[in-house]
């Protein structure tokens, strides 16, 4: 997935963005209100992490400008204020979940998880299509009942492919979504990904799952027989 992480403090803010980037998430992270509010208007991601004391606009503004611009990009925010009409002013804005610091990482990734279920398209705990399954929340990969250990890169791409739901997924696609948003990557490593994807999930089964669409990308087909 595709996280915008908007925290000014610097030790979390990289850290952060150190640990989703090891659970195979690309992360952009901005450090302001404005920078935060620009990235998210300029580019698309699947997850928003913001914080709310922060320095220009605050997370409550950079909330409100972006709903009030039509951008429903699932909203996590954080903050050190626990009192209940601050959590309260922040989802009444248009914030998706709220968590107060300091919170355990794992609470995080399970919050991040069930707002990415409640979005625009159904998003089950558990992706599937025909015998294989993905558990996001432990990256257990199985087919056939058989255990398949994948890279959090491979994770990453096969999950942003179960989450498209039969659609045709460009590559460009893929390097927006599954790789650090930092990194200078060429396409092509989305072909060497998606090969090794395919040496552990297809190869040693008797029908492949992943499909190259020809100008188009590649897609898994959910109902896979």
């Amino acid at each position: 997935m595709r996280i915008l992480v908007i925290e000014d403090d610097e030790s979390l803010g990289a850290s952060l963005t150190w640990g989703l980037q090891a659970e195979g998430h690309a992360v952009q992270l901005a450090a302001d209100g404005n920078e935060g509010l620009w990235q998210a208007t300029e580019h698309a991601f699947d997850l928003i992490i913001l914080d709310v004391m922060l320095p220009g606009l605050d997370g409550y503004q950079v909330c409100t400008h972006l709903r009030e611009a039509g951008n429903w990009t699932p909203i996590l925010m954080l903050t050190a204020m626990d009192a209940d009409l601050d959590q309260a002013e922040g989802l009444d804005l248009g914030a998706d979940d709220y968590l107060t610091k300091p919170f355990a990482y794992p609470v995080l990734l399970a919050r991040m998880r069930a707002l990415l279920r409640r979005g625009g398209r159904p998003r089950p705990a558990l992706l599937q299509a025909g015998d294989l399954t993905l558990d996001p929340a432990t990256r257990a990969v199985q087919r056939a009942g058989q255990d398949i250990a994948l890279t959090p890169g491979e994770s990453a791409v096969l999950e942003y492919l179960l989450r498209a739901n039969g659609r045709a997924v460009s590559k460009a696609e893929l390097l927006e979504h599954c790789w650090d948003v930092a990194s200078q990557v060429d396409p092509a490593a989305v072909e060497v990904r998606v090969h090794h994807l395919r040496r552990k999930i297809d190869t040693p089964f008797a029908t492949g799952l992943v499909e190259t669409v020809r100008g188009s990308g590649y897609r898994i087909d959910p109902h896979h027989a």
